[in-house]
């Protein structure tokens, strides 16, 4: 089992030294440090690299958990990078947050139910609402290459015999957005 510790601020104005420190003194053999925004796990190079380098019965320490993640979508998200690297993780100034004790486990595996609770609610609100525009008539969706009067004439000029290409080029769209065309929808 080994122990690695991710340290993280966001400005250069800040010092990465008293969490080093902690992480150090909690017994990470190597700590991945970076000075970048947490609001998205993309840019950090250092938390991939952390995450890229557990395996299983490792551990993975942080001070805190904002240290790690901005949301609760982002922290199970990433603490499930971490399980299946077959790691665990601990969160020093949130004793609750230690995926290696059973109430660690049991407390993230119910802040994981209620964030699919969440998810579900939300889904469900976002469904209802389309439901609603739709019955009043909003169109879902790309709005349309060419307007009613192109879509008429690109009609005509195609049942005239007209390449599909040499209408599309006169629109400036594709020529599948010709061939999409039908008579029923343009009236």
């Amino acid at each position: 089992m080994t122990v690695y510790g991710y340290a993280r601020v966001s400005t250069d104005g800040q010092t990465l030294a008293s969490q080093q420190a902690a992480l150090r003194e909690a017994g990470a053999v190597k700590v991945y440090a970076e000075k970048v925004s947490g609001a998205s796990t993309d840019n950090r190079r250092e938390f991939a690299r952390a995450i890229k380098a557990l395996g299983p019965g490792d551990v993975l320490v942080v001070t805190r958990l904002d240290r790690l993640a901005r949301s609760t979508r982002d922290l199970l998200n990433t603490l499930d990078a971490i399980a299946k690297a077959g790691a665990g993780f601990k969160s020093l100034a949130d004793a609750w947050a230690d995926t290696t004790t059973p109430h660690g486990r049991l407390m993230l595996t119910v802040l994981g139910g209620l964030a699919e609770f969440e998810r579900e609610l939300i889904r469900a609100r976002t469904a209802e609402g389309r439901t609603r525009a739709k019955a009043r008539g909003v169109h879902m969706g790309r709005p349309a290459a060419l307007n009613r009067d192109q879509q008429r004439e690109a009609l005509a000029r195609r049942e005239a015999g007209e390449a599909l290409t040499d209408i599309a080029r006169t629109f400036g769209v594709s020529h599948t957005t010709i061939s999409r065309l039908r008579p029923e929808t343009h009236q």
